[in-house]
């Protein structure tokens, strides 16, 4: 993961979202087309925050977020979600 060439305004985070699992606990595969939507991520670009609201999370941390959060983005190739600190359910 290099530096990222993106600055979200305000509140919003740049996320790059984990892998989806490729097979079960017990050894199942699992195809593309059932695999779920992860749901966690490393920060990897922070806003400054609102006026009264700073931010809580920073890069690096890992979090989890809704299943639907965010608008999905792809820049040199990868793959990211940017979304409100607000829709940032957890810090792990």
């Amino acid at each position: 993961m290099g530096k990222l060439n993106i600055k979200p305004l305000a509140d919003r985070v740049v996320i790059e979202p984990s892998q989806a699992e490729e097979k079960t606990s017990g050894g199942i595969i699992i195809p593309d087309t059932a695999k779920e939507k992860p749901q966690k991520g490393v920060v990897v670009a922070v806003g400054p925050g609102k006026k009264d609201e700073p931010m809580t999370v920073k890069e690096g941390d890992v979090v989890l977020y809704g299943k639907y959060a965010g608008t999905e983005i792809s820049i040199d190739a990868n793959d990211y979600l940017i979304m409100r600190e607000s829709d940032i359910v957890a810090i792990i």
